[in-house]
């Protein structure tokens, strides 16, 4: 069912296209990288001066935010109901969501895979959703800081921060080695590093929070210690070579976190020449000439799957925009972003049906705010066909 976006979904990412995904390229100077400098800039302004609309939303925003100093705090360490492998509660650990205990078997090992079926058992396991939680949380707060300047938001956050990447006795251990297991078969995959994307939104919490005393350089250094740590585990472990060579969503999500992180880190050399000589490449895997993700149209959930893989190549093209890379325009043999966004464009305006299996309901909302990153790309599309039909869904550019 399609639903209102808000400013305040648009700013706090509820759905999949972070934040101020901007739709040109800009240098990072500020510090951010997924968001968008100087139309933060403009919504503060709109807020400052009063906007009657800004104000309704930016109040929206505050409350939720008002709601996460009381939240968390966060940490794998914390209602921890299964230990890895390693005997170390710092290591996180998850369940493969799409596979259930085998009927035939007493013991249901090994686990038998129900694509885009999720087993209610992997809610027994906390680590992932303490994740999500601080990020989501560290987001509010940061945007709350930003509008408002007041200092208890961006203590908060830092609290949070500090629990899960710089405290001993609280902080991730940096690496997915457990994530995603499957009972009876292994204990963890490579697949499971998709869990930690929205690590990414990390960088820009603290770009926005710049300024205030609670942030301090040494939570800072602490932080970006952590990510190198996390960055070189991608890089060198089985899990993170596996999920590199993974060829549909996880792969472009593994890239666009090899390339935020790097880029958060200081190693812009290892972010260019990852886009130039991996992600450019998987186009050939995950597009066709005429816009189709046939890896993604062949899930149970295919129009969230291709909606999500876009999304993900939209985050992609916007860190490639700190490295005067064109990632929006750049074509492989004839496949592009561009033409993926054209071919979902007919079943968006209810043009076509879409005949792809599809066990869940169709959402349009990640769909359109892709359109809306890409009108200023793109402008021979017209994507104001779109925004008529969802008046109430084009995010605040």
């Amino acid at each position: 069912m399609f639903k209102k976006l808000t400013l305040v979904q648009y700013l706090c990412g509820i759905i999949l296209i972070s934040t101020g995904l901007t739709a040109f390229a800009q240098n990072n100077n500020d510090g951010y990288l997924l968001q968008n400098g100087q139309k933060l800039a403009s919504l503060k302004k709109q807020y400052k001066d009063g906007d009657a609309t800004i104000t309704k939303e930016i109040n929206s925003l505050l409350a939720d935010a008002d709601k996460a100093l009381t939240a968390g705090p966060y940490s794998v360490t914390l209602r921890k109901t299964k230990v890895a492998p390693s005997g170390n509660p710092h290591d996180y650990v998850s369940q493969a969501p799409y596979w259930w205990a085998d009927p035939s078997k007493p013991d249901g090992k090994p686990y038998i895979r129900k694509d885009g079926e999720r087993n209610p058992e992997i809610y027994l396991l906390h680590d992932d959703s303490q994740l999500n939680e601080l990020c989501i949380g560290v987001k509010k707060l940061s945007f709350a800081y930003y509008f408002t300047g007041k200092e208890e938001y961006a203590q908060k956050a830092a609290v949070l921060l500090s629990v899960w990447f710089n405290d001993a006795d609280t902080r991730m251990a940096p690496n997915l080695n457990y994530a995603q297991y499957i009972p009876g078969i292994n204990d963890g995959r490579g697949i499971g590093i998709i869990e930690s994307r929205a690590l990414a939104d990390i960088p820009d919490a603290l770009a926005m929070m710049q300024g205030s005393k609670s942030v301090t350089g040494n939570l800072t250094s602490g932080i970006k210690q952590w990510f190198g740590e996390y960055l070189k585990w991608l890089q060198t472990s089985k899990n993170g070579n596996d999920e590199h060579g993974s060829q549909n969503n996880h792969g472009t999500y593994y890239d666009m976190q090899v390339v935020d992180f790097a880029l958060f880190t200081g190693d812009k050399k290892l972010a260019k020449e990852y886009l130039q000589k991996q992600t450019i490449m998987r186009m050939d895997t995950q597009f066709t000439v005429d816009g189709k993700q046939p890896l993604e149209l062949e899930r149970t959930k295919s129009w969230g799957y291709s909606n999500m893989n876009l999304g993900g190549w939209c985050r992609l093209a916007i860190l490639a925009g700190h490295l005067d890379i064109d990632l929006w325009h750049t074509e492989k043999d004839g496949k592009s972003i561009k033409k993926c966004i054209e071919w979902m464009m007919p079943y968006l305006l209810k043009q076509k049906e879409w005949s792809y299996k599809q066990i869940e309901p169709m959402g349009y909302g990640e769909t359109v705010a892709i359109c809306s990153l890409a009108a200023d790309q793109y402008p021979d599309i017209d994507f104001q066909k779109v925004f008529k039909m969802y008046p109430s869904a084009r995010p605040w550019m």
